[in-house]
């Protein structure tokens, strides 16, 4: 096959001859879905790790005199558990030694009995740490590079998760779980490097394929602690295969977007020429009449300023953080709450994870036919109107309570899926990292919301469920004031991104609809 530029062209029109089945994109694509495995098995990794331990104690003062003659009626009496009550905890015994369901875990080895308020915050102390770093990689991924922050999050994370399996002290742990969410979480520069390296006509089935990794991850968390089960080793096993992201360094290339916004045109060209030599494409040396707009944006500051002063821009952002907020609070909630899945805690949690599955695989084929919105606001309707109807569900009528959890699982996985495709796509290039990282750590929010809402079970047991059906209800009708971005061109600079609202009016449909981001397509971008 021949690619012949003889004209300025698109980077988008170069991209569409590359199938995402030859060999380059599979490898690359092979990589980012062990990337994002990993990013999942240490994101989840606190869920057992700081898990709840039963304890109990006893009464060891060998020279008291009430327990000397408590022993001469009681020969066993030092190894007689005792119950615990709200008075044991707020004054302890001096004599009391606590005694452990298992002496090598967590909460044992931290002393935590009576303190489960200290057990609690190790997952709080995360997602605060993901929401508080998320911005901080987002722009130094658009100001320095995908490739770099890929490399150096995930060697970071790792260092940090096998610093924490070493932690003597409580307060050094989640110190180090702190910084791990924190600096250690590549997922955002990787998924859009995948992104950024395939045509518009293939961003949807080519994420999706990539998510598979999310899949992965999370299954593969609850078998290693299966066959793991001493918390500091399991760490340990789950964290030294991160130290392998430096090899990333010789194993893909940069995003070619993100290189021609940096007005790198050489790197960028020499990679499309990598590329071809490996899918075996032959390509003119005028790859270098490349059309593209340089970003001159200096800083985060500027770069969220430039976002800003547009309006249509602004009323995305808000939408978008709606979106994260719901997305991240149902799921995060319905996972809290449920007390549906009994039986092994490790094939629950491993089931959980396998909805994501068929998601990723009903997001691919539903992106590709029904664009954004249609889709996006149909998972938040169902999920809401399952959730809402959940607690009027009789109890004895197990099969159905059981289907509907699963199914609004599977709802938000789906959500989830459309929610990083469709976000990417509503921002220019040079801000799209820091766009999605500011949504994502606001919508973080929800994250910290979901744990508080067993609370509300004290008032009536469907009060939290419900909370979150009507929430996905609003993001529903929300996603109405954004235009869909299914078959538009990536935007790379804000009058592009501003120009996507001409994709809902019927003058504009048919050219934005056409497969490939032409150069011609794109001439009201440029105007």
């Amino acid at each position: 096959m021949s690619i012949n530029l003889l004209e300025k062209i698109d980077l988008d029109d170069v991209l569409a001859k590359f199938s995402i089945r030859g060999r380059y994109h599979v490898v690359n694509g092979l990589w980012l879905i062990l990337g994002l495995a990993f990013n999942t098995l240490c994101y989840c990794s606190y869920v057992f790790i700081a898990e709840e331990i039963k304890y109990s104690f006893t009464y060891s003062c060998a020279n008291d005199t009430l327990s000397l003659r408590y022993i001469n009626k009681t020969l066993n009496w030092t190894y007689q558990v005792q119950n615990i009550t709200s008075s044991t905890c707020s004054d302890p015994n001096p004599c009391q030694q606590w005694i452990y369901e298992n002496p090598h875990s967590f909460v044992a080895e931290f002393q935590l009995a009576c303190q489960e308020w200290k057990r609690t915050l190790v997952g709080p102390a995360h997602i605060f740490g993901y929401s508080v770093g998320v911005t901080l990689i987002g722009s130094f991924t658009d100001r320095f590079g995908r490739k770099p922050l890929a490399v150096i999050t995930g060697i970071t994370g790792a260092v940090c998760g096998l610093a924490k399996s070493f932690a003597t002290y409580y307060w050094i742990y989640i110190a180090f779980e702190f910084l791990e969410a924190s600096l250690g979480d590549p997922y955002l520069p990787l998924y859009t490097l995948g992104l950024e390296m395939v045509a518009t006509k293939s961003r949807a089935t080519y994420m999706t394929t990539c998510s598979l990794g999310l899949v992965i991850g999370g299954m593969s968390f609850p078998l290693i602690k299966w066959l793991v089960p001493y918390w500091r080793t399991c760490l340990r096993v789950m964290y030294t295969p991160g130290l392998l992201f430096i090899l990333l360094i010789y194993l893909i290339d940069e995003s070619p977007r993100w290189l021609l916004t940096k007005g790198k045109i050489n790197i960028a060209v020499q990679n499309i020429e990598n590329a071809a030599k490996i899918d075996k494409l032959e390509i003119e040396e005028n790859l270098n009449m490349i059309s593209y707009e340089q970003d001159v944006s200096a800083n985060f500051t500027t770069v969220i300023a430039d976002t800003f002063r547009s309006r249509s821009l602004l009323k995305r952002f808000f939408v978008c953080v709606v979106w994260w907020y719901t997305c991240i609070f149902v799921s995060h909630g319905l996972t809290i709450t449920s007390v549906l899945l009994e039986g092994n805690k490790y094939v629950n949690f491993a089931l959980v994870f396998l909805m994501r599955l068929p998601s990723s695989i009903l997001a691919a084929c539903v992106l590709n036919k029904f664009n954004r919105k249609g889709p996006l606001m149909s998972c938040f309707i169902a999920c809401g109107l399952m959730c809402i109807t959940h607690p009027f569900i009789p109890k004895d009528v197990l099969w159905l309570v059981i289907t509907m959890f699963m199914t609004s699982k599977l709802m938000t996985g789906l959500s989830f899926t459309i929610l990083y495709i469709f976000t990417s796509e509503l921002f220019p290039t040079y801000t799209r990292n820091s766009m999605q990282a500011l949504c994502s750590a606001l919508g973080r929010v929800g994250g910290i919301i979901a744990t508080q809402m067993p609370l509300l079970r004290a008032y009536w047991t469907g009060l939290p469920i419900v909370l979150f059906g009507v929430t996905s209800l609003v993001a529903a009708f929300a996603t109405l004031l954004v235009p869909d971005t299914g078959k538009a061109c990536l935007p790379d600079t804000v009058r592009q991104a501003e120009s996507l609202d001409a994709t809902e009016s019927r003058t504009s449909q048919k050219k934005y609809n056409d497969s490939s981001c032409s150069r011609k397509n794109r001439t009201d971008f440029n105007e």
